[in-house]
């Protein structure tokens, strides 16, 4: 059974020693992932363009992607366990005339960072967005 996709939208960051959490949602829900702290520095550096030193792990997957004609097309957070959620990073790779669409399970806060910098469209499933905790502002 197909489920609905609901588009969401990155909406804030917040940082503190032991961790990180990463604010998502729509308009009428937005919900926490928590991650690892090096995470959300590295979402920070991204989104203020900081200079790096050196190239980055997300950096390098983009370069990897490009060296092999992989475009990045979508996230989908696709479940929820616990605290926990999972997603999928959907990659399309064009070989000569063909395209084949990659499927590939990846952590939220990776396919969070791949979306910021490929600029591409994040998706929750209905029913998880539904299960998600909501925070208030």
């Amino acid at each position: 059974m197909a489920s609905e996709l609901v588009p969401i939208t990155f909406n804030k960051i917040m940082q503190s020693r032991s961790y990180t959490v990463i604010i998502l949602g729509t308009d009428q829900k937005r919900f926490a992932i928590y991650t690892d702290p090096s995470v959300g520095k590295n979402i920070q550096i991204y989104l203020t363009e900081e200079n790096k030193p050196r190239p980055y792990t997300h950096d390098l997957i983009n370069a990897v992607f490009r060296g092999f004609g992989i475009k990045p097309l979508q996230i989908v957070i696709t479940d929820i366990e616990d605290t926990i959620y999972f997603a999928r990073l959907y990659l399309e790779q064009t070989l000569g005339e063909e395209k084949t669409i990659l499927e590939i399970d990846a952590r939220p806060s990776d396919c969070i960072t791949l979306a910021l910098l490929n600029n591409i469209p994040v998706f929750c499933r209905k029913e998880i967005l539904e299960k998600a905790v909501a925070v208030e502002e």
